[in-house]
């Protein structure tokens, strides 16, 4: 994909890591906007629009968590692609920034050009979304899900942010409704290079999906576990205008 024009706003407090990434990914042809803190990094993101997000879990003045919470409920900005970097090998912090609508996540130490693959990953998704057709609105139990702008409706009224990811694997479930999905298909469509294994990061993500879709019922009424074959949306899907 071509990188130019497209911007990515980075906020870590290692200067050494600012320089590298900004040089290296600016050469690349993205433009790349660096800050040390979180209130430099809120600021920036308030005066100019990016492409993709990248956030240091650990800052000085607060966690790169309550920037991505933040980004995610922000007015403009809620759907942009977002990468986590951090030096833990808790997995408890990868669960973290997934669940609070991550896109990726980066362990440190890290190679730029595995970063800049993930970027690249990250873009196209978003820019196929963007390019679906523009009456693609599907309709399905309470739900109504825009899949041009990934604006998720309930029929009360309320609106759920989708991270790219959690819009990835309902739009998945929504093309294979009734359909049971199996964990190399879901692992495929959303995340594929976690360092965690296959069934954690499914669950994972699946277990997401559940909150945002209100389906927490015991067991699941709409996004079913078909136990030893994988998963299953049990809703009927239309399109509606």
């Amino acid at each position: 994909m071509s990188t130019a024009g497209k911007s990515i706003l980075m906020v870590d407090d290692d200067q050494e890591i600012r320089e590298l990434l900004q040089t290296y990914l600016s050469r690349s042809g993205f433009q790349v906007h660096a800050e040390a803190d979180g209130r430099g990094f809120r600021q920036a993101l308030e005066n100019t629009p990016c492409d993709l997000v990248i956030l240091d879990v650990m800052l000085p003045d607060e966690d790169g968590f309550s920037l991505c919470r933040w980004v995610r409920q922000h007015p403009r900005q809620a759907r942009v692609p977002i990468i986590m970097l951090t030096a833990s090998s808790d997995e408890a912090d990868r669960v973290i920034g997934l669940e609070l609508g991550a896109d990726d996540y980066l362990g440190k130490p890290f190679s730029p050009r595995e970063l800049q693959a993930r970027i690249k990953a990250l873009l196209r998704r978003a820019e196929f979304g963007q390019a679906a057709p523009s009456s693609a609105v599907l309709a399905f139990d309470d739900w109504r899900l825009d899949t041009v702008s990934h604006r998720l409706f309930h029929r009360d009224g309320e609106e759920v942010i989708l991270s790219g990811a959690d819009f990835a694997l309902l739009k998945l479930f929504l093309d294979h409704p009734q359909q049971i999905l199996d964990r190399d298909t879901i692992g495929n469509a959303t995340r594929g290079r976690e360092p965690m294994p296959l069934d954690r990061i499914v669950d994972m993500a699946v277990s997401r999906l559940r909150q945002r879709l209100r389906d927490t019922e015991k067991p699941p009424r709409l996004i079913r576990t078909v136990r030893g074959s994988g998963y299953l949306l049990a809703a009927h899907v239309c399109c509606a205008s």
